[in-house]
């Protein structure tokens, strides 16, 4: 779902025999925990994890202490380890870095060369194609994953690389938030509006509109919340 995660299997195993233990557990953790069978609220038994990867749990502890430093768990005295519950003040917080960010890398990217810039404004034309087949079956999951995509096109081609790695932190401890609600299919075609919009902006190299269209696609997103998948 994620479009951060799109290792080749080559690369995958690459990465694997360079990577430290814990942060293998940590990995894996996170998917469980993005993908829900980890839900907000539950807790991680250390031992069962330990168990289930076939390693000691020291590498679970050191894993649990990083996806606690991100944010994404909560570690309670005498009670364990549990997946973070967002409040409302927090998920408005992350809404509004989300903005400044989207938007810095609206007006990031629409300030590339002209060839980078139509090669960009292509992929999210692109990108906007499968969320409208998506929309028009009411297959809610692969109009998410590909909205992430649009925004994590962007982010990443404004190449900073500070920006890419706050905006996957703030997506995923958003994700969190969206996991009861990823079954509702309203604001899709709104959405799908602003992102021609924000393309067509990109496209005519208009840094300023495409910096507000993103920042203010943010904010109507956050409005949604209630009644909308995107994130």
């Amino acid at each position: 779902m994620f479009p951060w995660h799109s290792n080749t299997t080559e690369d995958y195993f690459a990465t694997v025999r360079e990577t430290k233990l814990s942060k293998l557990v940590r990995d894996d953790l996170l998917q469980q925990i993005l993908g829900g069978q980890l839900p907000p609220g539950a807790r991680i038994n250390e031992p069962d994890v330990a168990a289930r990867l076939g390693v000691s749990r020291v590498p679970v502890r050191e894993a649990l202490r990083e996806l606690e430093s991100s944010g994404l768990v909560v570690a309670r005295k005498h009670a364990g380890v549990f997946v973070r519950e967002l409040d409302a003040d927090e998920i408005r917080g992350l809404y509004d870095l989300r903005s400044l960010l989207d938007g810095y890398a609206g007006r990031r990217t629409a300030q590339l060369t002209l060839p980078q810039r139509l090669d960009l404004a292509d992929a999210l034309d692109e990108s906007i194609a499968v969320m409208r087949a998506a929309a028009d079956v009411h297959d809610v999951s692969s109009y998410y994953a590909e909205n992430l995509r649009f925004h994590w096109l962007l982010v990443e081609a404004a190449d900073n690389l500070p920006v890419v790695e706050t905006y996957r932190g703030v997506v995923q401890k958003l994700h969190l938030s969206r996991l009861k609600n990823l079954s509702q299919d309203t604001g899709m075609r709104v959405s799908i509006a602003e992102h021609v919009e924000i393309a067509q902006a990109l496209r005519d190299g208009d840094a300023a509109r495409c910096e507000a269209l993103l920042a203010s696609h943010v904010h109507r997103a956050f409005g949604r919340l209630g009644d909308t998948t995107d994130p």
